[in-house]
């Protein structure tokens, strides 16, 4: 489950400390030097590494169109071998390059990537962060503390109540009678809101504390 990025980078760049800023994200978030891995009971375990191999990868475009380089890119990665993280510059022109980056989807998520690329910057540019005093197992371990607690508990509790039995089935009204063998065949309609339609729509969501989601969905439930 790869994560890919490609990012267009104009002016003069410096390799040298491209490779550095990550290398020292390397060093400071133990997730990107995790690997997994399963036990003698076949269970799957994580393994943090202090030290991972990592290289910058450059390549010349060439005759490549950019798309061809960012897919030849993506490669499938094993999950026993860490980082679960690789980086390659491809040169287009002196001034011209692109940042292609991928990982697993088992090391980061949308939160955590928009995090990596925020302190990526600040490293780049010869910043120091201050340093971590937690890492992401120490949030796991947290999370299966919770889950052994009395508010997991009595959460679980209700809710095992509340759906135990017969559970009915959901019957949207639709325009035509629901037939006796589904097909879930589907279709969908796409439509653009000219501008002071959409303007009042994001004012409605403003002064009633609600997103544009909230809004749209009312309105579809009272049609």
């Amino acid at each position: 489950y790869n994560m890919p990025a490609v990012l267009e980078l104009e002016g003069k760049l410096d390799p040298e400390r491209l490779d550095r800023a990550f290398k020292e994200l390397i060093k400071r978030h133990e997730s990107l030097r995790t690997s997994f891995e399963q036990d003698e009971s076949g269970e799957p375990v994580q393994r943090i590494h202090d030290v991972v191999p990592f290289t910058l990868q450059t390549a010349v475009l060439g005759e490549q169109t950019e798309q061809e380089a960012a897919a030849a890119f993506i490669q499938p990665f094993d999950l026993s071998q860490a980082p679960l993280f690789r980086a390659q510059i491809v040169k287009v022109s002196d001034e011209r390059h692109l940042l292609l980056v991928d990982m697993h989807h088992i090391i980061s998520d949308g939160v955590s990537v928009n995090i990596l690329i925020r302190e990526f910057g600040e490293l780049y540019n010869n910043r120091t962060l201050s340093a971590l005093h937690i890492q992401y197992k120490d949030y796991a371990v947290w999370q299966e503390g919770f889950k052994k607690g009395d508010a997991y508990q009595m959460q679980e509790a209700y809710w095992l109540k509340q759906l135990e039995g017969e559970l009915p089935v959901l019957d949207l009204p639709a325009d035509h009678t629901r037939p006796p063998v589904r097909s879930f065949a589907g279709d969908k309609v796409s439509f653009t809101l000219d501008q002071e339609a959409a303007s009042g729509l994001h004012k409605l969501a403003r002064e009633n504390g609600s997103t544009l989601y909230m809004v749209l969905l009312a309105a579809y439930t009272a049609f």
